[in-house]
């Protein structure tokens, strides 16, 4: 089968588009077809190496697939050969920018019928990084106002969506570029950051404020001060510390998505409603994938893109 690897850490070029042999699924694990591989940020920083996942090379990333099962492996039950699925697969395996992939069978759920099968793949880590974020750490509640500070990337459009079918004030930070996908997601007051600061557009406290963006310590540690006596601030950047405040019982929660199987079926069945909505902004061919790692670390890319394999 088709695949790409990585057989030393380093920039996009050691990323090679070959020919490897066909995984057999162990016990508790599936086979699954790919239909599509969505491309993640941490895809890059696991192949130069700068983020502490430990994996074996070569390495094959995508730890976000969609597709069709094609082997079961020794007792799996509840999912069939033929069944199209999606999941959140381990990111330590070989991942899903292949023809096919092997992943455990309860990191798998039945995949969304409203929506092409390979753009399902733009839905598992992004949508339960959003979900955890909002409601397992956040723990919003209808009638509160959340801040979402980089709204515009993929996270954040669930995040909105998300937020507001709660029954959230959703305040979102946007450039011109996304505001008009952010508002199409719900949010009630879109700020241009690119034209103001959040902390002038933003002065009534809020009770969540949930970081998608790149961030200056300093600059979090003030937007947290928009935060609500008692509130909660929430990040998914793991490399700037997530401020609290003990006098005024902020607390702080950083996020580290995880596999969440019940909150992923959960998030199909909404797709399947119309009542989330999975944008994506590209689909490449598998072929290139090198090419959009080197976009990536240039910053060229915009939203969720999702990898097409050949067909088989």
């Amino acid at each position: 089968m088709k695949a790409v690897r990585f057989h030393e850490t380093g920039g996009p070029e050691v990323l090679r588009y070959e020919d490897v042999d066909l995984p057999v699924p162990a016990a508790g694990e599936v086979r699954v077809q790919v239909a599509g591989s969505a491309f993640n940020p941490a895809d890059g920083g696991m192949r130069a190496g700068f983020l502490s996942i430990p994996v074996t090379l070569p390495h094959v990333p995508g730890y976000d697939v969609s597709g069709t099962i094609d082997a079961l492996g020794d007792g799996v039950d509840g999912l069939s050969v033929g069944g199209n699925v999606v999941g959140f697969i381990p990111m330590t395996a070989d991942g899903s920018a292949a023809q096919y992939v092997v992943a455990p069978a309860d990191a798998l759920v039945k995949a969304p019928v409203r929506i092409p099968l390979a753009d399902a793949a733009g839905l598992p880590s992004v949508g339960l990084t959003a979900w955890q974020a909002l409601f397992e750490a956040g723990e919003l509640k209808a009638g509160q106002r959340v801040l979402i500070n980089g709204a515009g990337g993929p996270v954040g459009g669930y995040a909105v969506q998300l937020a507001k079918r709660a029954g959230a004030y959703v305040i979102a930070t946007a450039s011109p570029r996304s505001s008009e996908i952010v508002k199409a997601a719900g949010a009630d007051e879109i700020v241009d950051h690119t034209a103001t600061t959040v902390l002038d557009a933003v002065t009534e406290p809020v009770d969540v404020l949930l970081n998608l963006a790149p961030i200056s310590p300093d600059g979090f540690t003030a937007l947290a001060a928009r935060v609500r006596d008692g509130g909660v601030v929430v990040s998914t950047t793991p490399t700037v510390t997530t401020p609290g405040d003990e006098e005024r019982n902020v607390r702080a929660a950083t996020i580290f998505v995880h596999p969440d199987e019940e909150v992923l079926s959960d998030l199909v069945t909404l797709v399947d409603s119309g009542d989330l909505h999975v944008e994506i902004a590209r689909r490449v061919p598998l072929s290139e994938l090198p090419e959009l790692h080197r976009q990536a670390e240039a910053g060229e890319i915009h939203g969720k893109v999702v990898v097409v394999p050949p067909a088989v």
